[in-house]
């Protein structure tokens, strides 16, 4: 590197400017379909050096307010340019619990990269790539954490061992208190175990997580199902303090059409659980891999679904569709993985609805009818209404649909907590304070905000884990 770049003071911000752009690597397409390997090939230490360095200190970073837990993103990357990888990776953990994991799965392009002022001129910094490289250096530079305060000698349950939850446990945990995660799993991690797969996010990075906030005192009881093995009111009267829940939205929304139950059609969470999770974590009805044939057809147009293609061409499918009623623009999932997607084979059909799905003759799934669909008026969230087109029914041979349409919260809870308020769906009511209808119990997440990024469940874990705090000091 040269000089310049090795002193980052010596460059001023439009010197910075005009430094090139040099684009992720990935694993070409015709390597990664043959395995679940992460696809990015992340930067090495001149290239993360090279990419924090483009970064122009703007005064008032607008990267700061696109990301939900508000990152200092500019000391993170002026720290990397210098070399300081460590510190900046601490940079990162100051406000967020899991930067190996948003560096990798957050839509960076809508949020942080997004608000970028390099946008006006060219491209952005390669934020998420920096803070993954340098997050990865401190899990393993410094694999435990360190609790400094006093123990306050209060408990508190948190229900529900992923993003939301572990991230609200191990600030409880290094405040002084003594937490236990509880889990219906037989590990924790939640989503970013059991429902994110290893192409975009490697176990490993939540092993470490995992290892690291149990080494803070974090206890976890696995295999429990709170609202079954357990009620809420069972917690506080074991004597828990306090009870924060954090269950996500975890419920495949049901399509309700003709044919659903016919073998071969799935819900994504299955799919994505029997395609990607170690066996022994799973229950027995669970540990095969799915048979997808040659045809397979995703319905449907966020993260979920492209995680969903992508996962079937790794199981040999030969030919992989995502089929999504209203057209590209409108869909919610990631560009940057329709992109990869596309690269790895996968072919998109838009405007289209799926009205039944067909059976051969030996009751298995043979096709799927799909109707015809034309964008009108916008809808409340901004979006064009899509309707149906009269006479444009048309068929497509499937040997397996993948249903990935949305999620909905588990209703166990609410079902069988009396008093707690809840509302659309079963999501739980919270105010201000991620505060509860019911006294001590506080919720955040998907539980209580419906299905949403990780990092926005770990900023509203870590504002709950604040609120809990002074709940528990009596302030």
């Amino acid at each position: 590197m040269s000089e310049m770049e090795e002193h980052p003071e010596l460059l001023d911000r439009k010197k910075k400017v005009l430094l090139p752009f040099f684009d992720l690597d990935f694993r070409s397409a015709q390597k990664r379909v043959m395995d679940f390997r992460e696809v990015t090939i992340p930067l090495d230490e001149n290239r993360a050096k090279y990419e924090a360095l483009r970064c122009i200190n703007c005064p008032d970073p607008p990267c700061v307010g696109g990301c939900p837990v508000r990152n200092n993103i500019p000391l993170a990357m002026t720290l990397a340019s210098m070399g300081r990888f460590l510190d900046s990776g601490r940079v990162f953990r100051r406000t967020s619990n899991m930067p190996s994991v948003c560096g990798r799965v957050c839509p960076q392009e809508q949020l942080c990269q997004g608000s970028c002022v390099l946008n006006h001129s060219g491209e952005p910094v390669l934020i998420g790539a920096v803070e993954a490289f340098v997050s990865d250096k401190l899990m393993k530079e410094e694999p435990v954490g360190t609790v400094t305060a006093e123990q306050s000698g209060k408990k508190v349950a948190v229900v529900g061992g992923g993003p939301a939850g572990l991230s609200c446990a191990e600030q409880l945990a290094l405040k002084g208190h003594q937490v236990t995660v509880f889990d219906s799993n037989k590990e924790g991690g939640g989503l970013l175990l059991f429902g994110i797969p290893g192409f975009k996010l490697s176990p490993d990075i939540i092993h470490g997580i995992l290892h690291r906030i149990k080494s803070e005192g974090v206890q976890f009881q696995y295999e429990t199902t709170i609202g079954v093995d357990k009620k809420i009111d069972d917690l506080l009267q074991e004597g828990f303090d306090a009870v924060f829940i954090s269950v996500g939205a975890g419920l495949d929304s049901p399509i309700k059409i003709a044919g659903e139950g016919l073998p071969g059609v799935y819900h994504a969470t299955e799919f994505l659980l029997r395609a990607n999770v170690d066996f022994e974590l799973l229950p027995e009805h669970m540990r095969s891999m799915p048979d997808v044939g040659e045809n397979v057809i995703v319905i449907g147009g966020g993260d979920t679904s492209s995680d969903c293609v992508r996962t079937a061409k790794r199981l040999g499918a030969k030919h992989v569709t995502c089929v999504y009623r209203r057209s590209e623009d409108e869909m919610p999932g990631v560009t940057k993985d329709r992109k990869l997607a596309r690269e790895e084979g996968v072919e998109y059909l838009f405007l289209a609805q799926p009205i039944e799905f067909h059976a051969k003759p030996d009751g298995t799934l043979g096709e799927a009818e799909f109707i015809q669909m034309e964008l009108s008026i916008k809808d409340a969230g901004g979006r064009r209404l899509p309707v149906p087109m009269d006479n444009s029914n048309f068929r497509i041979p499937a040997d397996t649909v993948i249903l990935a349409i949305g999620y909905q919260p588990w209703p166990t809870i609410g079902d069988t907590t009396p008093d707690l308020e809840t509302h659309h769906w079963g999501l739980i009511t919270v105010d201000e304070n991620y505060a509860t209808s019911r006294k001590g119990v506080f919720a955040a997440g998907d539980a209580a905000h419906g299905p949403d990024l990780v990092v926005t469940a770990i900023a509203s874990a870590r504002k709950a884990a604040e609120s809990i705090d002074r709940y528990l000091k009596g302030q």
